[in-house]
């Protein structure tokens, strides 16, 4: 197995958006934190600020990162199939919305919804995003939630009634360990109700090489965007952080069946973040993301202890990507 580590630099970086005081002092704490750790490792999450957002945006373009392109040509190509299983007045609510561009897909087909629930964790991204829907479709009530979706958060009150979805396109359940993915999923069920439905993307296993490629990218643009989380740091926590002493290291774990990304140290150094001076040893690694894969009889193990049955499920003809819709039983 190759492994490369990806030392960049960042250019072109959007204009900085300050978050609140509460977003600036959660992203403080979980950095205290995580910093602290043996194995120290940051949330993923935390890779979309402004700039995040735009250089993922860059990634999901890339030759090498079949993952968006694929499931974006699954829902195309089965759009009217998925709204039909939907059903009629269906309040559809995404984790993670973005730009909502997959999900437009959805809305074009979806006539009949009863509301649209974009949930972000970026109050900038997310306004803009709301307002651009709202423009393109007029009739749909388009009721935002800034949130981390990972945590308890409350609904709008017009979606206390009626069926609900939840839309989560991306593999980002890929993102969790097992049993924290397991979990999550159960909160979805229980915030969907027991007539509710759950619409999720999800990476299939297939070749290594493709996976490796796939997150370690000729432009070094996932670099880039690991790479944002220490600038990140610089900007909203007074980091010091010197970005051309760590490197980009990405490569997929057969054993574990995930990729894994991590940030290491090029030298011994000291920098400081939050208020802290953390120390770390030359190869020392932050750990920011793992992406699992999954066979279609593994996720289908992890959604039924979940309580769900996996009523459709969508593939792209080489089987690299599938959608899901998951009923509550």
């Amino acid at each position: 197995m190759t492994m490369n580590w990806t030392a960049v630099g960042l250019e072109d970086v959007a204009p900085v958006v300050k978050p609140d005081r509460g977003e600036r002092e959660a992203f403080a704490e979980e950095v205290r934190r995580g910093l602290r750790r043996a194995r120290k490792e940051l949330p993923c999450k935390f890779f979309y600020d402004a700039h995040g957002s735009q250089l993922f945006n860059r990634i999901c373009d890339l030759d090498e990162y079949y993952l968006t392109r694929t499931e974006t040509g699954i829902l195309m190509r089965y759009a009217g199939e998925i709204a039909q299983a939907l059903g009629p007045r269906c309040t559809l609510i995404e984790y993670g919305s973005g730009s909502s561009i997959k999900t437009r897909i959805l809305l074009d087909r979806a006539k009949d919804l009863a509301g649209y629930v974009p949930i972000d964790i970026s109050r900038s991204h997310l306004d803009a995003a709301a307002r651009q829907i709202r423009l393109e479709y007029p009739g749909l009530a388009v009721l935002p939630v800034c949130a981390d979706y990972t945590q308890s958060f409350d609904l709008p009150a017009r979606c206390a009634t009626g069926r609900r979805c939840v839309f989560f396109p991306g593999s980002t359940i890929g993102n969790f360990e097992p049993e924290a993915a397991r979990d999550f999923l159960r909160g979805i069920r229980a915030q969907c109700g027991s007539d509710g439905a759950l619409l999720i993307g999800v990476d299939l296993k297939k070749d290594p090489a493709l996976l490796h490629r796939a997150y370690n990218d000729r432009e070094g643009v996932t670099a880039q965007f690991n790479l944002n989380l220490l600038a990140r740091m610089n900007r909203e926590l007074d980091g010091d952080f010197n970005l051309s002493q760590f490197a980009h290291y990405a490569f997929y774990h057969p054993g574990r069946g995930r990729i894994e990304m991590h940030l290491a140290s090029l030298c011994d150094q000291d920098a400081w973040a939050a208020g802290e001076q953390f120390h770390f040893r030359e190869g020392e690694a932050i750990f920011t993301e793992s992406s699992y894969k999954y066979t279609p009889q593994e996720f289908e193990r992890l959604a039924t202890d979940a309580g769900y049955r996996v009523e459709h499920r969508w593939t792209d003809s080489r089987r690299w990507f599938s959608v899901q819709l998951l009923r509550a039983v």
